[in-house]
């Protein structure tokens, strides 16, 4: 258990997912200007590119060890993972809650609720891509749904989660859709993941 809480790097996971929130609020509706290839341009804010440090960290953590020991290993690594990767989730979104209480800033639980879907997508990513390649498409996927998530009218369309306001029951839907799928494929992928470049 030390070897894993060492390997996974906690307490970078830890300063990753409260860091991201205070300074999301921080620097509050700072927009990024991004070419728009469907619809009209909405608001994508620096705060919505930011919530995927925490999930770029979990990944960190996961890459620190081999997938083929992960898997053979006779203690529950994998329980372990996807357990770190609901709770870093989970404590980012209560912490989120609790500044929107005390704030009163709706930001907050836009950022919450991001950092908990883009963990998710790193749970289900990540057995099948590995913990790089897996980090490096969550990085394009933002700049993706800033582009093509907009209707012609400028609201989001339903399935750009990422740019929905903090009520919106589609992306608060979607998140809980991405932590349970990624928590199934984190506890139940048994094959190695993808690796570009290796011969059939």
């Amino acid at each position: 258990m030390i070897w894993w809480c060492k390997a996974r790097a906690l307490p970078l996971i830890a300063a990753a997912t409260l860091g991201t929130i205070l300074v999301g609020l921080a620097i509050g509706d700072i927009e990024l200007p991004i070419p728009v290839l469907t619809g009209q341009s909405g608001q994508f804010l620096l705060a919505h590119l930011m919530t995927l440090i925490p999930a770029a960290t979990l990944l960190y953590g996961l890459s620190r060890s081999d997938a083929q020991s992960t898997h053979t290993a006779a203690r529950p690594i994998r329980s372990w993972d996807t357990a770190l990767g609901l709770l870093t989730a989970g404590t980012g979104a209560t912490c989120a809650v609790i500044c929107h209480l005390m704030l009163g800033s709706d930001l907050a639980l836009v950022i919450g609720r991001n950092q908990a879907g883009y963990i998710g997508l790193a749970l289900l990513l990540a057995p099948l891509l590995g913990p790089q390649l897996a980090a490096a498409t969550l990085a394009a996927l933002p700049l993706t749904l800033a582009a093509g998530g907009w209707r012609p009218n400028g609201a989001p369309k339903p399935w750009a989660w990422l740019l929905h306001d903090p009520g919106s029951t589609p992306a608060i839907l979607i998140t809980l859709g991405l932590l349970g799928v990624g928590s199934l494929m984190s506890l139940g992928w048994t094959r190695s993941p993808l690796r570009l470049g290796a011969t059939p």
